[in-house]
């Protein structure tokens, strides 16, 4: 019988200790830290325009749309993370542990990548939606024009998507995000 070696488990104020004197962004979940790979000029370009749109479907409101550089913490499981862009609608409600951490996201939003994709369809996706603030996870593709919008309903996340020259609806926010405007920044699409 073959054994691999432990891991060493990080506490959250282990890992908020790292990010303080790093240079480079990290997830934290269960215990393991994980470093976060910049990105495509795309993927950063595809942020900025959903973060945009979404700067106009808040307009007026008591929210505010934020770049990468939030931290956003799933309490009930320690997901740690920063969206791509997140929606915080009303007063921050920040992580007992951390005051720069929020926990009330009203909106995500992940723009996958090769090495991501996987990971924010899945776990990731799970994790968010565990979050009891949350309507909305919005996935924006890095292969193809195609935002998928996942939101929670009374049976849990319903999914809608939208494709080139489609729109699709954001019910939190009561607007719509144009497909062809968002992937419009980005050449390659």
């Amino acid at each position: 019988m073959t054994t691999s070696p432990r891991l060493h488990r990080y506490t959250f104020e282990e890992y908020l200790t790292l990010e303080e004197s790093s240079t480079v962004r990290h997830e934290f979940l269960a215990g393991e830290i994980y470093a976060m790979a910049g990105g495509t000029p795309e993927h950063a370009a595809l942020a900025m325009a959903m973060g945009a749109a979404l700067i106009d479907l808040v307009r007026g409101r008591p929210c505010r749309v934020h770049s990468s550089d939030l931290r956003v913490r799933v309490q009930e499981t320690g997901l740690t993370t920063y969206p791509d862009v997140t929606v915080v609608c009303g007063p921050y409600e920040t992580d007992p542990q951390n005051k720069h951490t929020i926990v009330n996201p009203l909106i995500v939003v992940e723009v996958t990548s090769e090495s991501t994709d996987e990971y924010d369809r899945g776990d990731k996706l799970a994790g968010y939606q565990r979050v009891r603030s949350l309507s909305a996870v919005i996935l924006v593709s890095h292969r193809e024009r195609l935002i998928e919008v996942f939101e929670r309903a009374d049976e849990g996340f319903k999914r809608t998507e939208a494709r080139q020259g489609e729109r699709v609806r954001i019910g939190a926010l009561g607007g719509e995000l144009r497909v062809d405007e968002i992937y419009g920044v980005a050449t390659a699409f």
